[in-house]
């Protein structure tokens, strides 16, 4: 551990010791304004720097940051923890709850959030941790810069598959009936946003961005959840700009427009043994830019059974894009033993654009474990490739597909 870090530690000891006591009440409730929320109660405001921290772009803002989330947290009255504007810099940092109000608490971004870039401060996968919360609001308009350029070299999770991924920007765990939105994220040096063991999570009018060629940079990864909403965002990045994992149910994916990036997924599912299966997914009225996919899903050769079922793609616009549409459940390896992942009940419903591969429509899926109930009804997708005259083409391998309305192209 670094100085940092144990001085981190010791500061957090200090503070838990006179957590029932005056002199904490005392800390927790200093330089409070009260507002009004759009219920008409009262709101208090802690401020970040009525706690020490300052936007001077280099001081470690964590311990600031910590003490006066606990401040508004253990407050037991309704709540709002605000970052003003300048840039705050800060190593990793944890928001536990529960916090004692029956009100959402709302954590207020209205500067700019820089990640430190030493990675041995690093303890854990993640940067920004909100966890065990029930009611929680993430807003501000302002930014969280992972600072990712600084270190993506150190990722070579594509060729060591026991690399140790770098740590997310912003990890949502346990945390329930929460809402993210008008906040952006760039750079993150691995995820920009984890959800995870999450329930009833809406996220709404949010900007992630990073290069295309970034590594492992999702936009938002989903796993072990149910009932997340991601509507009318912009993202762009270095991979999936969203990817729904294991375990997850009841996930809505609507209006989001997704350029660079590896495309909306559902996977890769299958890595890991005893995976939840992923059901209840519904992905509409996005667009996606000169992406590498389109809509996915895809799979481990050689996983553990599993299953995905219930998954909708409809009104989705494809604006040169490589592989449109496309199932691989050879993920990882063309050799391997075929998938387990069970994969059924798909819907492709209003498909259009253009493709810039011949191959619009690509399904491998499992000799073991075949495709079932794959529909596809409207596809409209035209060649745009550097291929002249090459037509328009699909390859569908054990997949089991009805068809309705207009086929261009057709699963043959």
């Amino acid at each position: 551990m670094t100085i940092a870090g144990s001085i981190l530690v010791l500061g957090l000891a200090l503070l838990s010791c006179v957590a029932d006591g005056a002199p904490r009440h005392h800390i927790g409730l200093s330089h409070r304004r009260s507002l009004v929320d759009g219920s008409g109660a009262p709101v208090t405001v802690f401020d970040v720097t009525k706690h020490g921290a300052k936007a001077d772009d280099k001081t470690d803002n964590a311990e600031a940051f910590i003490q006066t989330w606990r401040a508004a947290c253990d407050s037991g009255v309704p709540a709002k923890m605000v970052i003003p504007g300048g840039t705050f810099v800060t190593s990793p940092v944890v928001f536990q709850g529960p916090c004692k109000s029956t009100e959402p608490i709302v954590f207020e971004v209205q500067g700019n959030v820089k990640a430190t870039t030493d990675l041995s401060e690093y303890s854990s996968e993640q940067w920004i941790l909100f966890e065990i919360i029930d009611g929680l609001t993430l807003n501000g308009g302002g930014t969280f810069d992972g600072q990712g350029s600084a270190v993506w070299k150190y990722n070579d999770c594509h060729e060591n598959k026991q690399c140790q991924p770098l740590p997310s920007s912003i990890k949502l765990s346990k945390v329930n009936n929460a809402f993210v939105h008008e906040i952006s994220s760039v750079d993150s040096k691995y995820f920009h946003m984890h959800v995870t063991s999450c329930h009833s999570i809406s996220i709404h009018n949010i900007n992630l961005t990073a290069p295309a060629n970034s590594p492992n940079t999702d936009g938002i990864h989903i796993s072990h959840s149910d009932g997340v909403h991601v509507t009318s965002s912009k993202i762009g990045t270095g991979d999936d700009c969203v990817s729904i994992g294991q375990g997850s149910t009841n996930i809505l994916i609507s209006q989001v427009f997704c350029g660079p990036g590896h495309g909306l997924s559902v996977g890769s599912l299958g890595k890991y043994k005893n995976e939840e299966d992923v059901s209840g997914i519904v992905v509409t009225n996005c667009t996606l830019f000169n992406t590498t996919n389109g809509v996915r899903i895809k799979s481990y050769a050689a996983s553990d059974p599993s299953q995905a079922f219930n998954i909708t793609f409809k009104d989705i616009t494809m604006d040169s894009v490589k592989n449109p549409i496309i199932i691989d459940q050879k993920y990882g390896s063309r050799n391997a033993a075929p998938s387990r992942v069970k994969i059924s009940n798909v819907h492709y419903q209003n498909i259009k654009g253009t493709s810039t591969s011949n191959v619009a429509v690509s399904f491998l899926c499992s000799s073991s474990v075949p495709c079932q109930g794959v529909e596809l009804v409207d596809i409209d997708l035209a060649y745009i490739g550097q291929k002249a005259n090459m037509p328009l083409s699909s390859s569908c391998l054990n997949a089991n597909v009805k068809s309705g309305g207009k086929q261009n192209p057709g699963c043959n």
